[in-house]
């Protein structure tokens, strides 16, 4: 027995004996406007309606004529039992005695779809296109096998698939749901971000703008505070000038060079002697090689009635650091009533390790605040040197050790030439120098520097024995005239 699947809305079982064959047709007629779940639900019930399934679906058109329901009819027959439908369908046109010849593209594409089965049936015709259509199906399913056609668990399968692709799509429409909700969110993001970007440079400028004027005003200050402290310098100098007694020694200043043999701290003595009554040496003396300094000697020199004492100092230190105490003692005893300054000698253009250790050893022997008392000294020796730059240019170009050392003694440094003393550039020099000195030691009251592990007794008695050795040549006396 055969049967057919074709459609409707209300199924009606049609059967016939053709050939000594049962033929049954199980129609759905389904009205154009019926919606899709409505079509899917008639032809199921249509189908199983067929217990043992069927032999094959005929779909009925007319005249050729491929509509747009028939389209949809083919679409959800397609979802519903699965492509594995095609392999049992069967197009059939419906003609009356004028047959069509032409079919559309839509039709054809159906037709190929279906490996060509396409019947035609005429009322003049029939009985005879009726067997050539039951022949047709006799031979789709030999192709298919031999199967029995389109059977329940066939579409079980295609229930599964349908399924399976139902949730597929249901996937990727949430995945594409969710792309659209990462893009709307990375776009959200990147606004984000040009905002804060925009914030935090608008943030930096107004910082950077109120560091600006924080360092004007902190430059404003500092000079306010460093003409502050310069009045108070200057008052408290003239206020020691005006009350200071007639003693001779507390009318005394005394500084103490300190150095590296070959330093020029003798040297730079020389020269400041030298400048007593406006004397410049002949051009000739500056082959002379000054001896090295063995002991501590003692000069003394008269500027604006101020007695200045010079103590020149052989090394008080080796270059492990270690102290001759017996010279120590001889320069102190020699610097009474200071030390009021300590003068640090450093040839222009040599800079030693020890020499970077000078401001340490200071402080480890004369005390931790000596260095408030320093002031550096740079000696010019080499007549090649270009003398076009000055001292504040070789510092700031200099190394970050000797700027350390010029740091540690207050930034307070000056210079003296050496090179050519005929010529008499040094002698402004000279004067700056030793106004430093005064300005220096009146910041400190006129006071001399005490240094606690010896006693003033100690030196005095040191001094008075240095005094009564008449043989050694430890003191000296000059007199710089004043401009």
């Amino acid at each position: 027995m055969d049967k057919a699947l074709s459609q409707g809305s209300k199924r009606v079982d049609l059967e016939f004996v053709l050939d000594n064959r049962l033929v049954s047709l199980h129609r759905a007629d389904i009205p154009p406007d019926a919606t899709d779940e409505i079509v899917s639900q008639a032809v199921n019930g249509c189908f199983r309606s067929c217990k043992d399934g069927i032999s094959a679906f005929l779909v009925l058109i007319r005249g050729g004529n491929y509509t747009a329901g028939q389209m949809r009819l083919v679409k959800l027959l397609q979802v519903h039992f699965g492509a594995e439908a095609f392999r049992y369908l069967v197009v059939v046109s419906l003609e009356d005695a004028k047959m069509t010849n032409t079919l559309d593209d839509t039709l054809l594409e159906l037709i190929d779809a279906c490996d060509g089965r396409y019947c035609r049936l005429t009322t003049s015709e029939a009985r005879d296109k009726v067997n050539a259509l039951v022949s047709m199906v006799d031979y789709m399913l030999v192709e298919s096998g031999g199967a029995g056609g389109y059977s329940q668990a066939m579409l079980g399968e295609a229930e599964r698939r349908s399924a399976e692709d139902t949730s597929m799509r249901m996937l990727k429409q949430k995945v594409r749901e969710a792309e659209a909700k990462m893009r709307a969110f990375g776009q959200m993001t990147a606004q984000r971000e040009e905002r804060r970007a925009k914030e935090v440079e608008e943030l930096r400028a107004k910082h950077a703008e109120e560091r600006r004027k924080e360092a004007a005003e902190r430059r404003s200050y500092q000079a306010k505070k460093e003409t502050l402290e310069e009045a108070v310098i200057s008052h408290r100098a003239t206020l020691h000038l005006h009350n200071k007694p007639d003693d001779e020694d507390t009318n005394k200043l005394s500084v103490v060079l300190l150095g590296l043999s070959g330093s020029g701290k003798t040297s730079a003595l020389n020269l400041i002697s030298a400048r007593a009554g406006n004397h410049y040496p002949d051009s000739g003396s500056d082959d002379e090689i000054p001896q090295p300094t063995l002991a501590c000697t003692r000069r003394e020199v008269c500027v604006a009635g101020r007695r200045l004492v010079f103590v020149d100092t052989p090394e008080l230190w080796d270059g492990d650091g270690v102290e001759n105490p017996e010279k120590v003692k001889d320069c102190l005893a020699l610097a009474l009533p200071g030390p009021h300054v300590f003068l640090l000698v450093l040839q222009v253009g040599r800079f030693t390790q020890c020499e970077s250790l000078m401001p340490a050893h200071l402080q480890k022997v004369f005390g931790r605040d000596a260095s408030e008392r320093a002031m550096v000294l740079f000696v010019h020796l080499d007549q090649g040197l270009k003398r076009s730059q000055r001292v504040h240019e070789y510092v700031a170009g200099a190394h970050v050790a000797l700027q350390e050392l010029v740091r540690r003694c207050g930034s307070r440094y000056y210079e003296v030439s050496l090179a050519t003393p005929h010529k008499g550039p040094s002698y402004p020099q000279v004067r700056d120098l030793l106004a430093g000195i005064e300005k220096l030691a009146a910041s400190h009251g006129g006071r001399g520097h005490i240094v606690k592990r010896f006693s003033a007794q100690e030196l005095q008695d040191r001094k008075k024995a240095m005094e009564d050795n008449k043989d050694a040549p430890w003191e000296d006396n000059f007199l710089l005239a004043e401009e």
